[in-house]
């Protein structure tokens, strides 16, 4: 997909297939509808106060209209005025995108970036566009018959149309956009895959993939010899129940010659992504209705390697790292049983009373590993809790950190790009529910808050370092009629990592 903006024509003269002009509830124009309007003799608000109310969510199609060079007037609704925000933006262009798919057009141009609010400037709404488009543009065929694959898009270009001196910037919120929505597409495109295709190998095979199109980025992928001399113990004790082999994934981004920041910002931010590219529960065996889904447990990795494209494409000027631990969770006569002791990287052992809770024991060595890095900050994503769906449904992410000004900088990020998270409590009180009697603490901590004590599980990792850790199990994917992966929180991370240049 082509971005570009659009900033030597009126409304009407703009020679196009599609033409989106938004209009707010009880046919209140736009400024760019009032523009249109103008041209043709008021035709488009006579439909307006006729047939088309602006509803936020609505669109209607136009025709051929005097004095309007565009083939086609798409009028998005807005809904009121006052209520009118990013989320709303993002769903209009979206829905735009989608039509010009739909009807099988190269091209189009959008009204809708120059329309103001909430204090959001020019540079962002324009990257909420193109981050919307790049999400109309994700199909999934890749295990799909030819007879049922869909026909390709033809859309290949968007416009915005803005004022010359909103240009640069929107030129740069295309940029970040389109690196977001590309980073999005890979991360959807890795969750959706079934587990006998995306496996631990395929997700190395992905990330030595994404080192060959970027010279930015260097993969190195350990097998399980190098993690066994690691002594990442809590890591393989999960890997062993498979015949699949494990994957230690690191991939490393380092700017451009130019790009290098100063001493404080040479230390790397580092993603670290939970990659259990099937999980059954091992010998604490998942029910099996939906079971299917649980091919989407590699999420947190799928977003690590979506961001870490993002970053690659817009050549930020600080290092990222991303750190994968890919394995499968199956039951065997070699896999964990309840009551097993394993000891960490770190030292630290472990009572596995739920061998369903492995997220957790993969993370944890990676979230020792990673102490070699000296990083500025550590985020952790992973489809770690059922209880975090419990909490929060499938709008915000669950976010827990020990540091006030990371987890703001987080929630911040989030609310820019319409990619929410909500904090939840890291208490010292929950560690209590970890206590065992067998080892230095319990892999789970019972029912109540269960979010919260995986989280202050990862937390005794992380004591070297900055962190915060993203529970996305219920935002990585939807289930039911409209089942796949969202590609979240690729926009968050991105937008983080944004703000920090």
């Amino acid at each position: 997909m082509e971005f570009s903006t659009q900033t030597n024509a009126a409304p009407n003269q703009i020679k196009t297939a599609a033409l989106a002009v938004g209009v707010f509830a009880e046919g209140q124009l736009t400024q760019p509808a009032q523009l249109l309007d103008q041209a043709c003799n008021g035709a488009l608000s006579r439909v307006v106060k006729s047939e088309f109310p602006g509803k936020a969510g609505t669109q209607t199609l136009l025709r051929n209209l005097d004095g309007i060079a565009a083939e086609r007037i798409i009028l998005i609704g807005l809904g009121k005025q006052d209520s009118y925000n990013s989320k709303i933006h993002a769903n209009a262009e979206l829905a735009f995108a989608k039509y010009c798919i739909q009807a099988q057009v190269a091209e189009g141009v959008s009204t809708l970036a120059s329309l103001d609010y909430q204090e959001t400037g020019i540079r962002q709404r324009a990257q909420i566009a193109a981050t919307a488009a790049g999400q109309a543009t994700y199909h999934y065929d890749a295990t799909l018959g030819k007879e049922n694959r869909n026909k390709p898009a033809k859309l290949k270009k968007i416009a915005q149309w803005v004022s010359r001196g909103d240009a640069a910037q929107a030129k740069l919120g295309l940029q970040a956009g389109q690196a977001i929505g590309n980073g999005m597409q890979l991360t959807r495109l890795l969750g959706d895959l079934p587990g006998n295709v995306c496996t631990p190998t395929y997700l190395g095979q992905t990330a030595k993939k994404l080192s060959k199109e970027f010279k930015t980025l260097k993969a190195e992928v350990l097998g399980l010899k190098q993690i066994q001399d690691l002594k990442m113990n809590a890591f393989l004790s999960v890997a062993k129940g498979s015949d699949e082999p494990p994957a230690f994934i690191v991939l490393k981004y380092t700017p451009p010659a130019g790009k290098t920041k100063t001493a404080r910002g040479k230390k790397p931010y580092v993603l670290v992504g939970k990659g259990i590219t099937f999980d059954s529960g091992g010998i604490s065996i998942k029910p099996g209705a939906n079971m299917d889904e649980m091919k989407y447990d590699m999420c947190g990795a799928a977003s690590v390697l979506g961001a870490m494209r993002a970053v690659a494409e817009l050549e930020l000027n600080h290092s990222v790292i991303g750190v994968i631990p890919a394995c499968e969770n199956l039951p065997s006569g070699r896999a964990n049983k309840p009551g097993d002791v394993v000891t960490s990287m770190s030292g630290q052992t472990i009572e596995i009373l739920n061998t369903d809770a492995e997220g957790r024991l993969v993370l944890c060595d990676a979230l020792t590993y990673v102490e070699r890095f000296k990083p500025q900050a550590v985020i952790d994503i992973a489809t770690l809790t059922g209880a975090c769906v419990v909490a929060l449904g499938h709008v915000n992410t669950g976010l827990f950190s020990p540091n006030d000004e990371l987890a703001t900088q987080l929630q911040t990020a989030g609310r820019q790009t319409n990619d929410p998270a909500w904090r939840l409590p890291l208490d010292e009180a929950y560690q209590e529910q970890l206590r065992s009697n067998f080892a230095d603490m319990a892999n789970i901590g019972g029912p109540p808050a269960g979010s919260v004590t995986a989280a202050c599980f990862l937390s005794r990792y992380t004591k070297a370092y900055d962190w915060a850790h993203l529970d996305i199990a219920g935002t990585a994917w939807r289930s039911g009629k409209e089942k796949g992966a969202s590609g979240r929180p690729v926009p968050l991370l991105i937008q983080f990592l944004l703000n920090q240049n």
